[in-house]
């Protein structure tokens, strides 16, 4: 139980510090963007310390596989009410770009200070090891540098398999966005949970970026070309696909809708039908 405590010691003092850094630039909008450097570095840190107690934990510390998975989605669930209104997403905000709903500066900062939070969040889970509070962390700290890596089949089947997740993901999402927080948030903590926990010997199903660049880029056994294919560009892909299937066109590059007819609001009174035919 040693382990547990001293990870749960580990997840709140990281939450703490993203409550405060958002906390603090809720005084100043224009730097709005780097709220989601604290979403990026919370969703980043914490989930490297359960990739751990999955990777070591059961043999070193005794917890199971129901404890990893209870971890996660309290992890996704607390992100999601602590970090209402950013995502930590880089597909999500270029989401809303191509749905004209930000722009090109704002999208390009914010999705760099996504990737900022989530290498910060890589270096101080690295930093936590360093200190061996634990056996499960002095093991982590000595095979820190061989992690295993998340992507456990070939490129192809990879892109794919995050493909197909992005693309359920984000078109539940896009269907979710305009529900009450109450049903929206823990809803997509279980799906993106079920996703992690099935395409555990996949790929993980992370369909997010920053996350996998933060959790598995640094890994040994694919080239980092080969990760940006598997996890940003079928992330993107599957999420142009389902804004595609939701919306019917894709608003930043075509305005015309391709798949679904939209029938003109204004319609001839039936009375000027008449007088026509009398004329």
């Amino acid at each position: 139980m040693s382990g547990l405590n001293a990870s749960l010691g580990y997840f709140l003092s990281v939450v703490v510090f993203a409550v405060l850094v958002q906390t603090l630039l809720r005084k100043w909008p224009r730097f709005s963007f780097v709220s989601e450097f604290a979403a990026s570095f919370m969703l980043v840190a914490c989930w490297l310390e359960i990739q751990t107690i999955v990777e070591v934990g059961q043999w070193a510390g005794g917890l199971g596989q129901d404890v990893t998975v209870t971890m996660l989605f309290v992890l996704l669930l607390t992100h999601g009410v602590l970090c209402a209104g950013t995502s930590g997403n880089p597909s999500l905000v270029v989401q809303k770009f191509l749905q004209l709903e930000a722009g090109t500066l704002p999208t390009a900062l914010t999705v760099t200070a996504q990737f900022a939070g989530a290498h910060l969040g890589l270096l101080a889970a690295r930093y936590y090891w360093s200190l061996e509070l634990t056996d499960m962390h002095m093991i982590k700290n000595l095979m820190s540098r061989e992690c295993g890596t998340s992507l456990q089949v070939s490129v192809v089947q990879g892109f794919f398999t995050e493909c197909a997740c992005a693309f359920i993901f984000h078109l539940i999402q896009l269907n979710l966005r305009r529900r009450s927080a109450l049903i929206r948030v823990p809803l997509i903590a279980v799906l993106l949970t079920f996703f992690s926990h099935v395409a555990r010997s996949y790929t993980s199903a992370f369909m997010n970026p920053s996350l996998a660049y933060g959790l598995t880029f640094h890994c040994p056994g694919f080239t980092f070309k080969e990760y940006a294919v598997v996890y940003w560009l079928s992330s993107l892909t599957g999420m142009m696909l389902a804004l595609l299937l939701y919306m019917g066109h894709i608003p930043r590059l075509f305005a015309r809708n391709l798949l679904y007819f939209q029938k003109t609001r204004f319609r001839v009174p039936k009375g000027d039908k008449h007088e026509k035919k009398k004329k």
